[in-house]
């Protein structure tokens, strides 16, 4: 069984550095994908309050049988929670659904500046670290304008920001804001779009390693530094989109993915998008 090893948060957590998304999957076929991720390796699980399917995980990481200790647990809130009561309200809530004591990670899901109250929404957040609530904090898209806003209000840094990032859209600038301050980048949809698997580096290099095109894309995430967290509901790809940490890609190779980078153009913009 493959475990992936994991990096430490500005506040301290311990957060697997490969996991598992969980969009769209619900009901029974989500709690099942939970749980036979856990079973084969995954220790890192990431949902929202919009993807309807905290029950579904909470209820699969019961199933797996695996303590509930060894799991990293994330979830997001949305746009109507974004004050300082309404962070507390919405961790209230989402433990709820999962079933669970705790959670790991809780995330502001977009920043929706247009309501312009995602700063009161991170010092609940805060509040909420400081108590013992939840063991990490962070946001999900948000820029580095909107991220520095946050440590100006509040003199504290995200420990993870989870942004739509892969190969043809590498996110340079955000990237470069995260690693200036500290911030763990999270990687959602690493594997899109599905063109990815079948360009011709992509494939090149995952012949040359006698590797899968997915293997070689999250393999590329980690050497990047990234935290890939793919979404799959198979057993056999689970396993394979975890078996990614027995082997090396070369300098070269991760600078020939890294210039399949097409800009941002596909990428949603979380100034004018957002729930």
């Amino acid at each position: 069984m493959t475990i992936a090893p994991t990096t430490i948060l500005t506040h301290g957590a311990h957060l697997p550095v490969l996991g598992l998304g969980t969009y769209p999957l619900r009901g029974a076929e989500g709690a099942a994908a939970v749980r036979t991720a856990l079973e084969v390796g995954y220790r890192l699980v990431d949902t929202a309050e919009n993807y309807r399917n905290e029950d579904a995980v909470g209820r699969g990481i019961r199933d797996s049988g695996v303590p509930r200790e060894e799991i990293f647990v994330a979830t997001k809130f949305n746009r109507e929670w974004h004050s300082v009561d309404g962070a507390r309200h919405a961790a209230e809530a989402s433990r709820a659904r999962l079933g669970l004591d705790y959670i790991d990670l809780l995330l502001i899901h977009w920043p929706n500046p247009d309501q312009d109250t995602y700063v009161a929404a991170f010092e609940g957040l805060v509040k909420l670290l400081d108590a013992g609530v939840v063991r990490a904090i962070g946001t999900s898209n948000f820029k580095p304008t909107h991220l520095q806003r946050l440590i100006d209000a509040t003199g504290t840094v995200p420990d993870v920001n989870q942004i739509n990032l892969n190969p043809y859209a590498t996110r340079d600038a955000t990237v470069a804001f995260h690693t200036g301050h500290g911030i763990v980048t999270e990687a959602w949809s690493p594997l899109k779009p599905s063109s990815l698997l079948s360009d011709e580096v992509i494939m090149g290099i995952a012949a040359a390693h006698d590797r899968s095109p997915a293997q070689i894309v999250l393999r590329w995430h980690l050497q990047r530094g990234f935290v890939p967290i793919p979404k799959s509901a198979s057993p056999q790809r689970q396993r394979e989109n975890l078996a990614v940490f027995d082997f090396e890609l070369t300098a070269d190779e991760v600078a020939a993915i890294t210039g399949l980078d097409r800009g941002e153009a596909g990428v949603t913009d979380s100034d004018s998008f957002g729930h």
